[in-house]
């Protein structure tokens, strides 16, 4: 989402940006046509104050576009979430439970979870209030106490459990 969210306010500054040129090339052309500025100047100017309206407008159907179609992904996210959930209710305790088995600690489980969800480190040292270095030696650990390699590893270990098998044809 964070990346969601810079996108977002890149988008406002762009639209910012081409509002404010538009606003100023408004000003110069009154200022011009007040002093007398010929009409090959004040048309010039008028197609760059076009054109900077036409950035800002375009950037915003965009951003409009981009909401619309991270709403939909959002209802469908929650939906897939509200009919599955005892099924992920049962596989987030399955997980819990292997991690018992590896012997993880509390912060380490919280991790692991939090990796599965695929939230990088920096992400996590956010959400955790920790280092990102603290972080990295957790999930290490983490992967030495399963027996993983990696996060790709550790992350195949339960998604294979999901898989159904491919029928033979």
């Amino acid at each position: 989402m964070s990346d969601d969210i810079a996108r977002t306010r890149l988008r406002r500054w762009e639209i910012g940006g081409f509002v404010a040129i538009a606003a100023l090339i408004g000003w110069d052309l009154v200022v011009d046509y007040t002093e007398g500025a010929g009409w090959a100047h004040i048309a010039a100017e008028f197609v760059v104050l076009l054109i900077a309206a036409a950035g800002a407008i375009a950037v915003w159907l965009q951003l409009g576009r981009t909401r619309r179609r991270l709403s939909v992904a959002r209802a469908d996210a929650d939906r897939w979430r509200e009919e599955n959930r005892e099924l992920l209710e049962g596989f987030a305790t399955a997980i819990g439970r292997q991690f018992e088995r590896w012997g993880l600690s509390d912060a380490e489980t919280e991790i692991g979870f939090l990796l599965l969800k695929g939230l990088s480190h920096k992400e996590i040292a956010g959400l955790r209030s920790t280092s990102e270095r603290t972080v990295r030696e957790q999930s290490r650990s983490i992967y030495r106490k399963s027996g993983m390699q990696g996060r790709a590893g550790f992350a195949a270990f339960f998604l294979e459990t999901l898989m159904v098998p491919a029928a033979d044809d």
